[in-house]
């Protein structure tokens, strides 16, 4: 085997040194070729260049084609860079803006409170609804205002429209609401027009009915329920809601009827909590000539 190779080595010499040669020779020739042989070389090189012509065109306007490709995909690369970061600016706007649009509703529903408690004839501090609780065993709301608010149980919770429940649980910071609808809440309502009275209590379904209307009651579908302030939790005149059924059985001793609330408790944002039958000192001194600023209602 070694001898094989180191034979091999002269013949692989051989042949270089002869290939050499030959290049050497053809160079000699050219550049002693009589003038006649050169230009009949020309007549031979003028047919060859134009066969040549055609390929080697193809071969520029490839070779343009794959460069204006990749400028191309550059520039694409760039756009679709570009396109992902303002994909992203978007996305952080429209985030942006669904707060700001939050921030508006809640501005615009604490701003019709704020109204409402500067003109109502007694003291109440707004809460904001950060919590619900709405099941077969209890409805009610958790506002952001405890004990350390000066809330209390027993103490009403209504909006600018009409009532709401009324405070059941105190904690330090956070209260719980049981709304109207809950069979565990029962207030003294009357009829606006008859004035006559009743008990104003939830059902387990959700319905609010007004219960031990007198049977000589000339209540009628429509009628406006309003708080009678018999209690402790809510003033004279708070709107409730308006018949929406009457019911007397033959054996029955009294009226009842079904109450549609004036407020929609599913749409709550916040709620005022009476905290006494009193107005504030802006509302009852006559001096004051203009009720606080939103901003200090609200606080």
């Amino acid at each position: 085997m070694i001898r094989s190779e180191q034979s091999s080595f002269p013949l692989a010499r051989g042949i270089r040194r002869l290939l050499v040669g030959v290049f050497i020779l053809f160079l000699l020739f050219l550049l002693f070729l009589p003038r006649q042989s050169q230009e009949w070389l020309g007549h031979i090189g003028g047919p060859m260049a134009i066969i040549l012509e055609g390929p080697l065109h193809v071969i520029a306007a490839i070779q343009g084609s794959v460069g204006e490709t990749w400028d191309h995909y550059v520039a694409l690369q760039n756009v679709w860079e570009e396109n992902q970061s303002l994909q992203k600016e978007i996305q952080r706007l429209q985030g942006e803006q669904n707060q700001l649009r939050e921030q508006a509703i809640l501005a615009r529903e604490f701003q019709k409170l704020s109204v409402y408690q500067a003109t109502a004839p007694m003291t109440m501090m707004p809460a904001r609804i950060i919590g619900r609780n709405v099941s077969n065993w209890y409805r009610a709301i958790v506002i952001d205002k405890g004990a350390r608010d000066g809330i209390h149980a027993e103490m009403g919770a209504i909006t600018d429209a009409g009532v709401v429940g009324r405070v059941v649980r105190v904690n330090p910071t956070t209260s719980i609401v049981l709304l109207l609808s809950d069979p565990n809440v029962a207030i003294t309502g009357m009829i606006q027009t008859s004035r006559d009275e009743g008990i104003i209590q939830g059902t387990p379904q959700g319905n609010i009915h007004m219960k031990y209307l007198p049977p000589l009651s000339p209540v009628q579908i429509g009628d406006v329920v309003v708080t009678s302030g018999l209690t402790d939790d809510f003033p004279r005149g708070l709107h409730i809601g308006h018949i929406q059924q009457v019911t007397k059985a033959a054996t029955d001793l009294f009226q009842s009827g079904e109450i549609t609330p004036i407020v929609d408790f599913s749409k709550l944002e916040g709620v005022l909590v009476i905290t006494s039958f009193q107005p504030t000192i802006a509302n009852e001194s006559p001096s004051s000539g203009e009720s606080l600023p939103a901003s200090e209602t609200l606080r």
